[in-house]
């Protein structure tokens, strides 16, 4: 047992170390954080725009992280606010910010195919569902602790 938690907690810092840095990496090129990655493929996702309260909710950030990088992200002409007082605007990104967007997306395309090379489509499938049911699981297990799991 301990030899399995140490293996699942060794490969997913490590998956996220080195997606952090890749990321990082990628971005320095635009003069942004690799963190603020995220944001441009969400907003690119939902081109009607999202409030600051949407973008903390799908990209787990913090409402500070949030605020600091669109307020950069703003002044560099990437993304625009609309219709209403700071948290609750709808941010959308500008044309420029979409080009921005398309190469991010596709860069972040390519280094998933990269980083899944060799691991066939089906059990591709079964590591996604994996991943899901194990987050799920531990954000339940975050909110209840883990003796409210064990009375189950």
């Amino acid at each position: 047992m301990v030899d399995r938690f140490e293996r699942f907690s060794y490969f997913i810092s490590e998956i996220s170390r080195l997606w952090h840095r890749i990321a990082d990496e990628e971005m320095c090129a635009y003069g942004l954080k690799g963190s603020y990655s995220v944001y441009f493929t969400t907003l690119y996702r939902f081109p009607e725009g999202l409030t600051s309260a949407n973008l903390v909710e799908l990209c787990s950030r913090d409402k500070a992280d949030v605020s600091r990088a669109m307020s950069l992200l703003e002044s560099k002409n990437l993304v625009e606010r609309s219709g209403g007082k700071a948290y609750r605007a709808l941010i959308t990104l500008t044309d420029q910010g979409k080009a921005l967007a398309e190469q991010i997306n596709a860069k972040a395309k390519s280094a998933v195919e990269q980083a899944s090379f060799g691991l066939p489509d089906e059990k591709r499938m079964i590591f996604y569902e994996a991943l899901e049911l194990i987050t799920n699981n531990l954000q339940r297990l975050s909110k209840e602790g883990l003796n409210a799991r064990k009375k189950r």
